[in-house]
């Protein structure tokens, strides 16, 4: 059985690439891993909400995605059904389940998504327009030496 050694990849927040898929959205997803990188069929973004944003109700037809929540607070709403999250929960949407994520606190919401298998997910995001992160983002993700693009 042959084995294979793979160097880990490693990135900051500075390299994440963040895009608002269309104009109106009113939230954005900045690419941490894709299936490119990876080497395999998933993709990790964190998701960021402004406040009172929220995802356009969708569906996945064969993979899990799953959302942990690193600030702020809101509703995940699966096929009509509602639950409450904040800080610190975690949220698995199985697939086909008609899903959207709303921020319903004071601020903006902060959430790590994975996605397994991709199913087109970060052809989808990078399909949308690019954006910065800005000074907020880098504080929430952990990286006050970041460089904020001008």
């Amino acid at each position: 059985m042959e084995s294979r050694c793979m160097i880990p990849v490693m990135k900051s927040p500075k390299d994440y690439q963040a895009y608002r898929i269309s104009p109106q959205d009113s939230n954005r997803l900045a690419i941490i891993f894709d299936p490119a990188i990876a080497d395999s069929s998933l993709t990790v973004c964190v998701e960021i909400f402004d406040q009172g944003g929220k995802t356009p109700p969708n569906r996945h037809q064969i993979a899990v995605e799953m959302f942990f929540i690193l600030k702020g607070e809101g509703i995940a709403r699966c096929d009509g059904k509602n639950v409450p999250f904040r800080a610190g929960d975690s949220l698995l949407v199985p697939p086909t389940g008609i899903h959207e994520i709303i921020n319903t606190g004071n601020g903006r919401l902060y959430a790590l998504c994975f996605m397994v298998p991709n199913e087109d997910f970060v052809e989808l995001i990078r399909s949308g327009t690019p954006v910065n992160l800005d000074e907020e983002d880098f504080r929430v993700l952990g990286r006050t030496d970041a460089v904020v693009p001008c």
